[in-house]
């Protein structure tokens, strides 16, 4: 299973990334990224991420699953490293960041997708 934990659900994902996610596993599972609040401190960081970690790994086998995790970075910190310590591989995804200013203040972001880069290596 390719478990993707962020805010792009994979059903949005272009040609190019499915068929990296199922280098991995033959199926994606959408988990959406939780909204963290601005004014959230370290300990409720911390709960949230024991609260997404104990669901994933509950449900989920390290020996064959994959967690791809994009989002905020203090969460995404705390749950990979809750996540790597119950065995799993986690990835996060890059991209090319393509910004296009056509008049001051507008611009326009694109992301093309280049692979998955596994966290902590």
């Amino acid at each position: 299973m390719f478990i993707n934990l962020s805010n792009h659900p994979s059903i949005n994902w272009p040609v190019e990334q499915l068929e990296a996610a199922c280098q991995y596993s033959g199926e994606i599972v959408d988990i959406p990224f939780p909204a963290v609040p601005s004014v959230a401190d370290e300990r409720d960081i911390a709960s949230l991420a024991v609260t997404y970690a104990n669901k994933i790994i509950s449900q989920y086998d390290p020996l064959r699953d994959v967690v791809h995790v994009m989002g905020e970075m203090c969460f995404s910190f705390a749950l990979i490293r809750l996540l790597q310590q119950a065995g799993f591989i986690c990835v996060a995804s890059t991209s090319d960041r393509i910004v296009r200013e056509e008049e001051p203040g507008h611009k326009e972001v694109f992301f093309n997708f280049i692979r998955f880069r596994q966290y902590g290596i």
